[in-house]
């Protein structure tokens, strides 16, 4: 058995942590004694483990969004399975990372989540409710009135204020759920423009969350934000804009700060000089940006917009906060495609390994997690290498028949629009590996529904050590101000 790099992305992440792991072979089937070696190896590298106490400069928080246990599971079969191996003893990226635990992400008010409550625990160190935006779990969602006593600081408004650098990207709106709870604070996570805000809002002066991103007021204000949702800054009549106070927010980037930028596509975001540039805003699309099968060619990568981010970043001597996001992982869990949803997730693993190779991990702490998962199932006893997103075949290669006669996927949701009534289609490989194939559901609903079991963290970097056990989603925030050396 071949000893190799615990990290085979970078060989100096194994010269920082001195940790090394069994090499399986994805392809061969193990004998018992190799297995038993294999095991035994692992058990020493862990012992081989270095801890790293450095103050972390940079912080970099990445959120597949949705991306629970099981899509981790399917995603890094499929990513195995697109480079011709079996897939199962596949890892993504990420979970390479020496350091893991468990999250629980309820609500205070769900014990099912939602993406705006599980983004702001991670982001201010707060459980709080479903639906709003870094606001303290007293407030009412959907009321302004008592937001200016409930807004909670963020970390991002910590640093800010503090000198550092700090950015968002995202393949969803920018304005979505996940990213705002880095910027802003609403009672609702509608309010993305202003022609969502209720009368009761407008009346007690909340703002929406475009403009909270244009009016950011800690410092400088955020030195990057790319993603979609230029829709929301712009207004009506011009493009596909929203707004009702005739706005042009991506103007007013550009009037309110020194040498700042504004970009449409990608062809602009990639000839931006990262050392002469002032803060950049990346707006790709009106909604939110193509999944990776359809995405124009004029709009930007995960991979790209979060390289071009670090550059920018990493000019600023003090450090920098940056939180990525694979939004439409949830996107296409929500539509009951598992097609899109594993292949935004293998995206997400390909992004995670450039900023692997990209920044220094002596003083950059990595934390990958998801918000919350989906009711996304793994079943069924296929055979070892079986395609993941194909019917079940048994050992012989025969396909497995349900009660009705039918073959079945290995991958189903619970409920969500694959539903059918009655009497159920027939598929086969050629159908279920389609990237419009929706996997038959239990339960019908027109959107699949997010999950309430734990997701995962992974962690490496500086203080990445105290990442592990069961933890509240909130504790995140509490690894990144430790590792910063921030006060509490």
């Amino acid at each position: 058995m071949k000893l190799v790099n615990w990290f085979s992305i970078s060989g100096a992440i194994a010269l920082v942590y001195g940790f090394q792991a069994i090499a399986l072979d994805d392809n061969k089937r193990l004998s018992s004694d190799e297995w038993y070696k294999a095991g035994a190896a692992t058990v020493e590298a862990r012992k081989q483990l270095s801890v790293n106490t450095n103050k972390a400069k940079n912080v970099i928080l990445i959120i597949g969004d949705g991306m629970g246990i099981s899509t981790l599971t399917a995603a890094r079969i499929l990513e195995g399975q697109m480079r011709g191996e079996t897939g199962e003893e596949n890892l993504l990226s990420f979970e390479k990372f020496p350091y893991t635990a468990l999250v629980k992400t309820y609500n205070t008010d769900q014990q099912v989540p939602d993406s705006a409550g599980t983004a702001s625990a991670m982001n201010t160190g707060v459980k709080t409710r479903s639906r709003i935006i870094s606001l303290a779990p007293e407030q009412p969602k959907g009321i302004c009135a008592g937001t200016d006593n409930t807004s909670l600081n963020t970390l991002a408004m910590r640093l800010e204020n503090m000198g550092y650098a700090t950015g968002v990207v995202t393949t969803a709106k920018v304005t979505h759920a996940t990213p705002a709870a880095v910027y802003a604070n609403s009672a609702h996570r509608n309010w993305e423009s202003d022609d969502k805000l209720t009368s009761e809002a407008r009346d007690h002066g909340c703002k929406d969350i475009a403009r909270q991103l244009i009016e950011f007021k800690q410092g400088d204000g955020l030195d990057v934000a790319f993603g979609g949702g230029r829709k929301h800054f712009l207004p009506k009549g011009k493009g596909a804009g929203t707004r009702n106070d005739n706005r042009d927010l991506t103007q007013e980037w550009l009037s309110t700060r020194n040498k700042a930028s504004y970009v449409e596509d990608a062809r602009a975001l990639s000839i931006i000089n990262s050392e002469t540039t002032g803060p950049v805003l990346g707006l790709f699309a009106a909604d939110h940006i193509g999944y990776v099968d359809k995405r124009p060619g004029d709009q930007p990568s995960l991979t790209s917009m979060t390289i071009k981010a670090i550059e920018i970043l990493s000019k600023n001597d003090k450090g920098y906060y940056l939180m990525v996001e694979a939004g439409r992982v949830d996107h296409a869990h929500h539509e009951g495609n598992a097609y899109r949803a594993l292949h935004e997730a293998v995206e997400l693993s390909k992004t995670v390994a450039k900023i692997i190779e990209t920044v220094d991990l002596s003083e950059t702490l990595v934390l990958v997690t998801a918000d919350h998962s989906h009711v996304f199932t793994l079943a069924g006893y296929p055979d070892r290498g079986n395609p993941i997103l194909g019917v079940v075949r048994d050992q012989a290669g025969n396909e497995v028949l349900a009660k009705d006669g039918k073959p079945y996927t290995s991958l189903g949701y619970w409920a969500g629009p694959g539903h059918e009534e009655g009497e159920r289609s027939e598929v086969d490989d050629k159908i279920t590996q389609s990237s419009d194939y929706l996997q038959q559901a239990a339960v019908p609903l027109k959107k699949e529904t997010h999950g309430g079991e734990d997701v995962a963290l992974f962690a490496v970097g500086p203080w990445a050590h105290l990442v592990g056990g069961m933890i509240e989603q909130n504790v995140i925030y509490h690894y990144m101000v430790n590792a910063m050396g921030l006060k509490e």
